[in-house]
């Protein structure tokens, strides 16, 4: 089999598995008491199943081992990556199904996702050097410091994808925009095991997706978000970090932007206001969205247009085509300016004064 009809089988297999195991999450969620009951900050108003992320474990983690354990075609990554990647990612699953159901202590929940980190890192999948922007194209060699770097990068994308699940369908699709465009950047890199394992997230987000789009059916939970973040964590640095001759945090940072860049003003806000770091609150980008006059489509859409033009300014970069990546962020400039005032003006005709009879 050829790779690039390899690639498309991950896909392909990966969506499958978890768009026809949706309904069997759902009923798992009722039996175990999984259920997201509307609270003042949430956006939906009647209870909910929130186990969705059963579905994309199942599709992403079934086709992982079937291509790189069943089938022998891909001695590239070596046992114990092989190893370190399932107990991983199968910790961070059943840490957010606990989670779903007894909603653990956040403390608990960090150390544990250290720990799961740390196997991963141990098993040799971590950040051994990266590239400065713009300063030269000498790599800068973490060292002693490369297990801590590859903890803190996959354990803060974790948490990431976990805090911009907030509205429906929006970890999901910005999930799926994420790794499609990592399967992009992980060709160009030419690291075979990248561009299968970020095809393989990209199908399993992607099957769950019709089940998960306004009005949703079903949430993914802690169960789906926080194995996502770890996902794109791991796949972010075998498939840019590993291959990349050129600012590839810089790359990483591009394509995971929307949820890094929101986490970090979450942090920065809470501190500024003396509130716990972890506490929640209605100040994500997609909560202001719909406090200005958005639908929970439209503010979904317009983040996923945001992602897909990260996405597409981390592409132009890697080939090196400043000007390209310059003009896509002026279109997001310009899209956001006209799509605000857009919102605006349909905000003021609907506080109109109504004719009445």
């Amino acid at each position: 089999m050829g790779y690039t009809a390899l690639c498309l089988t991950a896909f392909i297999l990966a969506f499958l598995i978890s768009f026809f195991t949706t309904p069997l999450a759902k009923k798992i969620a009722f039996k175990v008491g999984a259920i997201a009951r509307p609270r003042k900050r949430d956006m939906h108003v009647k209870p909910i199943p929130r186990m969705g992320g059963i579905a994309i474990f199942a599709g992403f983690m079934i086709t992982f081992l079937i291509i790189f354990v069943i089938m022998p075609v891909l001695p590239i990554i070596n046992w114990k990556q092989i190893l370190g990647i399932t107990i991983g990612c199968s910790t961070i699953f059943f840490l957010g199904f606990f989670d779903d159901i007894y909603e653990l202590d956040a403390k608990l929940k960090f150390i544990i996702q250290i720990a799961a980190a740390s196997f991963v890192a141990l098993s040799g999948i971590r950040i051994d050097f990266f590239f400065i922007p713009f300063i030269g194209n000498n790599p800068v060699y973490t060292n002693i410091f490369s297990i801590p770097a590859t903890v803190i990068w996959i354990v803060g994308i974790t948490n990431a994808v976990n805090l911009i699940d907030g509205l429906d369908g929006l970890a999901a699709g910005v999930s799926s925009i994420a790794s499609l465009s990592l399967m992009v950047l992980s060709i160009y890199s030419g690291y075979l095991p990248g561009v299968i394992l970020t095809a393989t997230l990209a199908g399993a987000c992607m099957g769950f997706l019709p089940y998960n789009f306004n009005p949703a059916s079903i949430f993914m939970g802690d169960t789906g978000s926080t194995f996502l973040g770890f996902t794109l964590g791991i796949t972010s640095i075998l498939g840019l970090l590993k291959g990349y001759t050129i600012a590839a945090i810089f790359i990483a940072v591009l394509v995971l932007g929307l949820p890094i860049f929101d986490t970090a003003f979450a942090i920065i806000r809470r501190f500024l206001a003396g509130k716990p770091i972890m506490s929640p609150d209605r100040g994500h980008l997609h909560h202001r969205l719909v406090d200005k006059g958005y639908t929970q489509k439209q503010a979904v859409v317009t983040l996923y247009g945001i992602s897909g033009i990260l996405g597409l300014s981390a592409i132009g970069f890697v080939n090196r085509d400043i000007r390209f990546a310059f003009l896509v962020f002026l279109m997001m400039g310009i899209l956001l300016y006209f799509n605000s005032k857009n919102m605006s003006s349909n905000s003021k005709e609907d506080n109109l004064p109504t004719h009445k009879d």
